[in-house]
């Protein structure tokens, strides 16, 4: 089922999430959701807070991303090349390593707004999968950008706190709009009210 994506300027955005346990109510079903809203929204990434919940759960495919590729793209740049499709549950990081690079980036919550953000090269990751098997895995290249995007979702952070401060003032307006309802997507949206 395609759920909703939340839209900025809900408090559940700003929330700290909280870890979960096996016996989570329709855990396997809300992944299973979490996927398809994800792909229907064109997404290479999604954490539970963006969908209403406040947990440390989020899906990650950056495979897609490389899938997508223009054929002169170099791959040795890339050295997390082909990526991954894989569910985080109860994250938490370890270590960040690398020099920061930009990229720019967007977000299912704030549509129409892209700019790039700084972040380490590296980081590694305690979460457990979908089995709730623990796992101790260190990611790099876009991989990591896409999961530190969506861990800064279940630490109640967004991609726009990275923004300096003029830049945040210069999109006061688009962010108000959003928040407002006022911006239009191809995809399932709730707004706060």
């Amino acid at each position: 089922m395609i759920l909703p994506i939340v839209a900025y300027g809900a408090p559940i955005l700003r929330t700290v999430a909280k870890d979960i346990n096996p016996d989570y109510p329709g855990l396997a079903k809300l992944i299973e959701d979490m996927w398809e809203t994800m792909y229907a929204s064109n997404g290479v990434g999604l954490a539970a807070p963006q969908i209403n919940r406040d947990i440390r759960l989020f899906v990650v495919d950056s495979a897609q991303i490389f899938e997508n590729m223009d054929s002169d793209d170099d791959d040795r740049k890339h050295p997390d090349a082909p990526g991954i499709k894989q569910v985080f549950i109860n994250a938490h990081i370890k270590s960040l390593d690398g020099e920061e690079w930009a990229y720019n980036e967007g977000c299912l919550s704030i549509p129409k707004i892209r700019e790039d953000v700084y972040r380490a090269a590296e980081v590694t990751l305690e979460y457990t999968d979908e089995n709730f098997v623990p796992q101790t895995k260190t990611f790099n290249g876009i991989t990591a950008r896409v999961i530190l995007h969506e861990y800064d979702h279940i630490e109640g952070k967004l991609f726009i706190d990275y923004l300096k401060p003029l830049k945040k003032r210069m999109l006061k307006g688009k962010l108000d709009d959003i928040s407002k309802g006022k911006v239009r997507v191809d995809y399932k949206m709730t707004f706060p009210r």
